[in-house]
């Protein structure tokens, strides 16, 4: 069987694990501590990074974005990216906007301080990060929100890995209870939609050891 490695609240693990649902492709996931810098996974993917994708046959495909489009290719009946050239630009430009600015204006700030540097021995979560990362995940939502507002699906008419890669980011904050979902109530329903899907499941059982999810993480109608 394949093997993800992957750690639970990394929201570009997150956005291959649903896509690998959504396509239905059985998995096995193991998590990676990749601040311990393990030899053997390093050999895999000397970034450490994650997610890493390990295939049946051996072939090892790192980085989120890379599986994406490799699973997209080998496995094209579910496809993600849209259809035509400029559904696949929107779809592309969405995906970048969450891993790249999402990432580094609240993620960055939220996520990491409080999860990923702690779990890291880094030390503790910086105040002015913090301050930052709500103040920009405001914004950030209203964005989200307007699409939503104006498109069945992020990208347009339909569902695609735009859809996944924001989904990916705002649960690994709605498990820590950063999101306040007042801010956006199209941005909710859209989340509802989201979560309600069969291959969100697994995301919704995700725990963390001395970590627990608000009330409403699990709850498909909020």
């Amino acid at each position: 069987m394949r093997i993800l490695y992957h750690i639970p609240l990394s929201p570009y693990s997150r956005k291959v694990r649903l896509v690998l649902a959504e396509k239905r492709l059985p998995f096995e996931p193991r998590t990676e501590k990749v601040w311990e810098r393990r030899p053997e996974y390093l050999l895999l993917n000397p970034a450490a990074t994650v997610p890493t994708l390990v295939e049946d046959n051996g072939l090892v495909i790192p980085d989120s974005n890379v599986i994406c489009e490799y699973l997209e290719e080998s496995y094209p009946d579910s496809g993600l990216l849209g259809h035509t050239l400029a559904e696949r630009v929107e779809v592309r430009r969405l995906v970048a906007w969450f891993d790249g600015k999402f990432a580094a204006e609240v993620s960055r700030n939220l996520l990491y301080e409080k999860s990923m540097k702690p779990a890291s021995g880094r030390g503790s979560p910086d105040a002015g990060c913090l301050r930052a990362g709500y103040a920009n995940l405001r914004s950030h939502m209203q964005y989200i929100g307007w699409l939503a507002e104006t498109r069945k699906w992020l990208a347009g008419s339909q569902l695609s890995l735009a859809d996944f890669s924001a989904a990916a980011f705002l649960s690994c904050l709605d498990f820590m209870g950063d999101i306040d979902w007042s801010l956006s109530p199209a941005a909710k329903d859209w989340y509802a939609r989201m979560k309600s899907r069969p291959s969100f499941r697994a995301i919704l059982a995700d725990r963390v050891s001395g970590m627990a999810p608000p009330p409403h993480y699990t709850d498909l109608d909020f």
